[in-house]
């Protein structure tokens, strides 16, 4: 039987706990396919579920996305065929290793004209950002957005899209340079959230209004001042946690701030049916084969050297997407 290099842990912990491992690989059961990875996409949420914030069943595989060819389909899957170029963002997690077998729904066939490692890096941020933008709260041209972690691989993504839709975004970074890269990428506004008020700053760019949306996936040490940023019936969209979850807090408080409205949303619901996956990408390569996305890919990391790309990440050094090359 074949086997493959797979990332496993046994414990959550920090990057040490991550081990590689060689587990066999069989055929593909119905609706499911066979993939060879040619590269695979790195992302906070693998240090979400490493570190237990995000608990899985032990031991578990890490890794949600990843880019290659599948080498073999199971019955079922109609979509897909032996030597098929593919990409995918999907859940449960496993994508960190060279070979796997998984459930085709979540798979989608990758244009030519988009090579591997941006396959691998784009997905699961690149669908983020599409349902953020148009499945999550209604926006329009001329509509004011912050997004916070604007120079990360998802604010990239976000600051080119709402360029592109004719959105104002002001997004936040934590230092001088990932400022310049958001604003180089198509941010309105830039705020080093390190050196500045960003409410504040939110307040005085839009003259004491407010924002039309908050996208946050800071969480526990931003929620609170982006509730502040928001206009009066605003959308608040917390999707993340990179500082830690958003504590309980009193509903009343959305009430007293203007209104507010508060959603929770993740993307594996969004994804989780084939034919609006298979949208959802189709969006997603068009705006990346027009050249109205550009993914910035700020690291490449060799397969072995996993626990020091989880190192670079929590430490928040890196830029744009980072991927890990086979």
């Amino acid at each position: 039987m074949t086997t493959s290099r797979t990332v496993v842990f046994d414990a959550p912990g920090g990057p040490e706990v991550m081990k590689i491992v060689e587990r066999p690989v069989g055929d593909p059961g119905p609706g499911e396919v066979r993939i060879r990875h040619h590269a695979c996409g790195l992302n906070y949420i693998d240090i979400y579920q490493r570190s237990g914030v995000y608990p899985l069943a032990l031991p578990h595989a890490l890794g949600m996305e990843g880019a290659g060819v599948v080498e073999a389909v199971g019955a079922d899957v109609t979509h897909l065929s032996p030597g098929d170029r593919v990409a995918y963002a999907a859940a449960p997690p496993g994508a960190y290793c060279d070979l796997r077998v998984m459930k085709a729904t979540q798979v989608c066939r990758l244009p030519d004209s988009i090579d591997f490692r941006t396959g691998a890096a784009m997905m699961l941020q690149g669908l983020t950002v599409e349902y953020l933008f148009h499945r999550t709260v209604p926006l329009k041209a001329g509509d004011t957005v912050l997004f916070h972690a604007a120079a990360g691989g998802v604010g990239l993504i976000a600051c080119q899209w709402a360029r592109a839709l004719g959105i104002r975004l002001i997004g936040t970074a934590g230092s001088d340079e990932k400022c310049a890269l958001a604003r180089d990428y198509g941010a309105s506004e830039v705020i080093n959230y390190q050196t500045e008020d960003f409410v504040a700053r939110v307040r005085d760019i839009t003259d004491g209004r407010g924002v039309d949306a908050v996208m946050d996936s800071i969480g526990k040490s931003t929620f609170e001042g982006s509730l502040d940023c928001l206009r009066p019936v605003g959308m608040m969209i917390s999707y993340g946690n990179a500082s830690g979850k958003v504590p309980p807090f009193d509903l009343g408080i959305l009430g007293a701030k203007g209104c507010l409205q508060l959603t929770r949303p993740t993307i594996f619901m969004h994804i989780a049916e084939r034919e609006k996956c298979q949208s959802m990408a189709s969006h997603l390569f068009d705006m990346v084969e027009s050249g109205k996305i550009k993914i910035h890919i700020g690291q490449d990391f060799a397969f072995e050297n996993v626990a020091q790309a989880h190192r670079e990440m929590e430490a928040r050094t890196t830029t744009g997407s980072s991927v890990l090359t086979l």
